[in-house]
């Protein structure tokens, strides 16, 4: 469980990663999803519950005893997160100049390889302000590779993007997934992409899981609220907007 003040923001979640395999969490906007990504790479806290990574539970953990931790994950930004002043190769080397001992040139050989999986390699010596957002991403997650992570975070990561680049971006996940054995949990609301990479979807609503399984189960589901979903309808169990007696009420409270 987590509180944002007197706001509870995610309670009762209860779920397990399987290895080499993608988890996608959905949900509308608001509903916890970008905060349990955050959990779950230690840079929230919850008020209540466990978080186990093989076995320990990072949440008793402090930042030196996260930080051998975190160098087994990778994380793709929404927005990508680069480095403006820096180039596109000095923003893949950051985890290698910051948390190995590697000789320059090896580090430099590293940036090429992963860039040439992500279908960059040559773009090395450009600014991020050189290059376009699907571009942008694809260097985040050469970065997010750089470690060999045992599991990629990605957060929203067709967000901004048309759907050829999104489309691109997926199929990169997919292919990455199987050549690198990597686990990977992606944080997303479009429908397209999960039931593209899924193995396994979760839902969030509310704060809590209302469903998970494999996408078929999604697609196949009668359940109004994922249907609704999974449809893009404007109208259904979750609502547009309040409801006339909560605007009443609302407007009643303004001191």
């Amino acid at each position: 469980m987590i509180k944002f003040g007197p706001r509870t923001v995610l309670n009762s979640i209860t779920f397990s990663v399987p290895r080499c395999k993608t988890t996608v969490i959905i949900g509308a906007s608001g509903c916890g999803k970008s905060t349990l990504l955050k959990l779950m790479v230690g840079y929230l806290k919850p008020d209540a519950g466990q978080i186990l990574y093989d076995g320990a539970d990072i949440t008793t953990m402090d930042d030196d005893q996260l930080d051998p931790v975190r160098k087994r994950f990778g994380i793709l930004f929404q927005n990508g997160a680069l480095f403006n002043s820096m180039t596109v190769g000095e923003n893949v080397a950051l985890p290698l100049v910051e948390h190995t001992n590697l000789d320059s040139k090896i580090i430099r050989m590293i940036v090429k390889m992963k860039l040439e999986l992500v279908g960059l390699r040559g773009f090395e010596d450009l600014k991020p302000a050189q290059i376009s957002g699907g571009m942008k991403k694809r260097v985040g997650l050469a970065r997010a590779i750089a470690l060999d992570p045992e599991i990629v975070y990605y957060d929203e990561p067709s967000a901004g993007l048309d759907p050829i680049t999104a489309a691109v971006i997926d199929d990169l996940m997919v292919d990455l997934s199987h050549k690198l054995n990597i686990t990977s949990v992606v944080v997303t609301h479009h429908m397209d992409s999960a039931f593209k990479i899924a193995d396994n979807i979760i839902m969030l609503h509310g704060g809590r899981i209302i469903a998970q399984g494999a996408p078929d189960a999604f697609r196949r589901s009668a359940d109004p609220l994922i249907r609704q979903f999974v449809e893009g309808l404007a109208d259904g169990p979750v609502p547009f907007q309040m409801s006339a007696d909560d605007y009443i009420q609302d407007l009643l409270q303004v001191n």
